[in-house]
């Protein structure tokens, strides 16, 4: 044991044996693939022993989510940066940023294929489907926030377009769509939404 962990407590200790786990996985589940990775792998990436990853996840998706969870966490700041609090943000630029945080999301091949892989163990497993949904939760509140930040009450007297929560969730169901979609077939393209996207801005914009 290096000198420098010797001397750390214990929670820093395992702290730090979980942030060690949490990034060897993501490398390894985004790189392999959920099903060709094991966790005997992870281990020996990490140096650690195989039991260290049991202590600290119960087993492969546990670990897999603790690595979702890393990468929803990366995304949501991506969109809270959109729109930063303590600054007025101009819609249309808004919007152009949002745009291009789609592209660059929905082209990221390895995050989407692990999110699939990852969503097909919840046919049989109640708490993956849970973890799942809990993780589409928090990204949707997230884009809602900003949407009722930057466009304020032209979303709240918008009955066309729903509430920010209903634009949240279109806006995050047709993008995992057209992941999936390119995950298959990069040839879809993600313009044709964007464009739609970009137009109902416009409008919420004259409002």
């Amino acid at each position: 044991m290096p000198p420098e962990t010797a001397r750390m407590s214990r929670s820093d200790r395992r702290a730090k044996t979980v942030a060690d786990l949490v990034t060897t996985a993501r490398t390894a589940f985004l790189r392999d693939g959920y099903a060709a990775t094991s966790l005997d792998a992870i281990a020996e990436a990490a140096g650690y022993s195989k039991g260290a990853v049991y202590s600290n996840f119960k087993d492969k998706p546990t670990l897999c989510r603790a690595v979702l969870v890393d990468i929803h966490d990366e995304k949501m700041a991506e969109i809270a940066d959109l729109a930063p609090g303590d600054s007025e943000v101009d819609p249309i630029r808004f919007v152009d940023g949002l745009a291009d945080w789609l592209r660059r999301s929905l082209g990221d091949m390895e995050w989407t294929m692990l999110e699939f892989e990852y969503a097909a163990l919840a046919r049989n497993n109640p708490d993956v489907k849970e973890s799942i949904a809990t993780l589409r939760y928090e990204i949707s509140e997230t884009i809602a926030a900003q949407l009722t930040r930057v466009f304020g009450d032209s979303l709240a007297i918008s009955d066309a377009f729903g509430t920010p929560h209903d634009i949240a969730d279109l806006i995050l169901s047709t993008g995992i769509g057209l992941s999936v979609q390119r995950a298959i077939d990069p040839r879809v393209s993600v313009e044709p939404a964007i464009s739609i996207l970009t137009a109902v801005a416009a409008l919420l914009h004259e409002m």
